[in-house]
């Protein structure tokens, strides 16, 4: 698929046919966006946490869901430790709120100030390969604003998404993900995307930590827990000879500053049995993000039910 035609998809929303629903919720949206996004940054930050105050203590349900998966992931903390992992989540939301808020201003002279690379050269290395480049990825830091920083200062790339359900909505959060040249490749495309963009020499961020179901799911251990996990990233780059190589924007609190860290590239098994290495390197790529969720363990999105499916006759964990 080329660029072209990833633009048409992405911008595909027929107000005509948006109900009243959407109409209003798009609204909402577009507002809270630009009353957040109009802010001095601190100020915006600032009310982004109280944002994410507000959510730790009204969304109860999401609340229980963080604290389980804090208990299965580090069993020997304190209730009390846990708890105070996932307050500083919910605030780390609230700023990443108020960044994507005010992405639309942001020049890179000026996110220069709060945001440095570490780590640069090994995604250069990587894309001078010329096979492409998949950025392993997940909902650590500050993703939103991971992919459009590193399209302003130069780089852009396509960016794994599942459609939201409002139409508007999505389209609207697209093109703010995409004024600097970053593209989208909706999940409904994924491998057909991927390949291209492999072939094409590019780049293209994936979030690999979400809870997914047989058979695009492997089961592979994440925490010690089998989690069942997408497997597309490791087959796409097995066909392409694609590089992957981890990608995370995470705030350094004593730096107050967020970081841009691109690991090495992975060396990935490829035998003859391209199912078994399927697994294994998912196996990898889900150790690999545990090594930096278990870094930066108040910076991940705890309240996702990441162990949701189960091997078969395994009792539910939620």
């Amino acid at each position: 698929m080329s660029q072209d035609q990833q633009h048409s998809r992405q911008d595909t929303a027929n107000p005509d046919a948006a109900t009243l629903q959407e109409w209003a919720e798009f609204c909402v949206v577009r507002a809270i966006v630009f009353s957040i996004g109009i802010l001095p940054r601190a100020l915006a930050r600032t009310l982004g946490a109280a944002i994410g105050w507000l959510a730790f203590h009204g969304l109860g349900r999401l609340r229980k869901a963080g604290l389980r998966n804090l208990e299965l992931a580090f069993p020997d903390k304190t209730a009390s430790e846990r708890e105070a992992i996932l307050r500083k989540v919910y605030r780390n939301l609230g700023y990443l709120l108020a960044e994507f808020c005010k992405m639309p201003r942001y020049t890179a002279e000026l996110a220069g100030r709060f945001i440095r690379y570490d780590g640069l050269d090994h995604y250069l290395e990587a894309r001078e390969r010329g096979k492409g480049v998949l950025v392993l990825t997940g909902h650590l830091g500050a993703w939103e604003l991971s992919s459009f920083y590193h399209s302003l200062m130069g780089y852009p790339m396509g960016m794994v998404i599942r459609r939201l359900d409002n139409p508007l909505v999505d389209a609207f959060v697209n093109r703010i993900r995409c004024l600097h040249g970053n593209r989208v490749v909706h999940k409904d495309d994924f491998a057909r995307g991927l390949i291209a963009s492999m072939r094409a020499g590019e780049t293209v961020g994936i979030l690999m930590d979400t809870n997914m179901t047989p058979p695009q799911g492997v089961f592979v251990p994440f925490f010690g827990i089998e989690a069942c996990t997408a497997s597309g990233m490791a087959r796409i780059a097995r066909k392409t000879g694609a590089a992957v190589v981890p990608g995370f924007l995470l705030w350094a609190e004593r730096e107050q500053k967020y970081v841009l860290r691109f690991g090495e590239a992975l060396n990935l098994v490829h035998t003859a049995d391209s199912e078994a290495d399927a697994t294994t390197n998912t196996a990898l790529f889900t150790a690999v993000l545990e090594r930096y969720i278990r870094s930066y363990p108040e910076q991940w999105l705890w309240m996702h039910r990441r162990w949701k499916t189960r091997p078969p006759g395994e009792a539910g964990i939620y």
